[in-house]
């Protein structure tokens, strides 16, 4: 049985979500911007009616459009922690953490006892009687963590919880909320556009892409062996998109790709995966072993880690665009630039096929 289960739409935000999530579970949401996500955060929150559809958190039916039922956001057991803390300015570090246990009718001794708990597991006693004024962004994070736990949320939404804070802070904090939702199996829906964030705390994940659920799976396998373009992106991994013709083989826009991979029906939608480090440059079309090769035109040229990335210009599907990783001898060797039309070259085992997902159904123009 799920835990949280949300079926809704809602047609001014092109919204039509269906999902699932697991008691315990960590689930990672990714997506372009404006595909939906926070607004999925909405709707369970409370914070916005769907038109139609109902929302299940853990067991209790929280907003049902064919009954008319819809709980209030202050009773759904359910709390929400953005990217900016948000804490009381005139309360104390203590007093932040004790307010929602103190407005649920605790004694003042049990108020401090909550607080001086959680502030002790974010590792933050030392900040107990500082105001929000007197924290950095990192501290005000650990007090915002704190205080949405002292709550005793049976769900915790957090919409990008580390975005405002800087690449030293940022660390620290994403151990810590590993730690505390893995460690205390707490069931929480992240909302992330950092892979890193996704990774370390997160165990399952989805791709929205306008308004719709479009992928679906163990974090590690959606962010590995991606079946969306956004996703493939996101991990940095080539995909092409296509249609199998025969074993091993799929057609795409560019042509036939030879690949290894799963056993694909005959004429059903297909996708070839494959890593920018298998992927050569050729300024001519080359010959002998690689299977698969494909004339590109470069569009940007970067670092990337130790290796110079080439980007392709977008896939004739409109697909983002595939991309190479060489060495920055091999790209001074070869004169790159953009705008420059060279080979893309991978052998056929350095290519995974899979079926692919259906695409998302176009906006309605309405």
């Amino acid at each position: 049985m799920s835990f949280v289960h949300i079926r809704a739409s809602q047609q001014r935000r092109g919204l039509d979500l269906d999902l699932d999530l697991g008691e315990g579970d960590v689930l990672a949401v990714l997506g372009p911007n404006g595909a939906g996500k926070s607004s999925l955060l909405h709707l369970i929150a409370g914070l916005l009616r769907p038109d139609r559809g109902r929302i299940d958190v853990a067991g209790s039916v929280v907003t049902d459009t064919a009954t008319g039922t819809f709980v209030p956001a202050h009773a759904r057991g359910v709390v929400m922690l953005s990217q900016q803390a948000n804490l009381f300015p005139h309360m104390t570090a203590t007093a932040n953490v004790g307010y929602a246990p103190r407005c649920a009718g605790e004694s003042r001794a049990a108020v401090r006892a909550i607080a001086r708990r959680w502030l002790e597991a974010v590792d933050a006693t030392e900040l107990a009687e500082r105001r929000p004024a007197q924290l950095s962004g990192g501290q005000a994070q650990r007090i915002a963590v704190a205080r949405a736990l002292a709550a005793e949320p049976r769900l915790l939404l957090l919409d990008e919880p580390l975005a405002a804070l800087d690449v030293g802070t940022a660390p620290a904090l994403r151990r810590l909320l590993r730690d505390l939702l893995k460690g205390q199996r707490r069931t929480a829906i992240v909302v992330t556009h950092d892979l890193l964030d996704a990774l370390a705390i997160c165990d399952k994940a989805v791709v929205i892409e306008r308004g719709r659920v479009v992928e679906s799976g163990p974090v590690r396998r959606v962010l590995t062996a991606p079946r969306s373009d956004f996703a493939a992106r996101v991990a940095g991994i080539n995909l092409l998109a296509g249609v199998s013709t025969g074993p091993g083989m799929i057609s795409t826009a560019w042509g036939e790709i030879a690949g290894v991979g799963d056993e694909l029906a005959h004429g059903s939608a297909a996708i070839a995966l494959c890593r920018p480090g298998a992927v050569a440059v050729h300024l001519e079309h080359p010959h002998g072993s690689p299977r698969n090769v494909l004339a590109v035109t470069i569009a940007a040229m970067d670092l990337h880690g130790s290796t110079v990335r080439v980007r392709g210009a977008d896939q004739p599907d409109g697909a983002a665009g595939l991309a190479a990783d060489i060495t920055a001898a091999s790209a001074a060797e070869l004169d790159l630039e953009p705008g420059k039309t060279v080979y893309f070259a991978v052998k056929a085992h350095e290519v995974t096929l899979h079926p692919a997902l259906s695409p998302p159904p176009p906006p309605d123009p309405g």
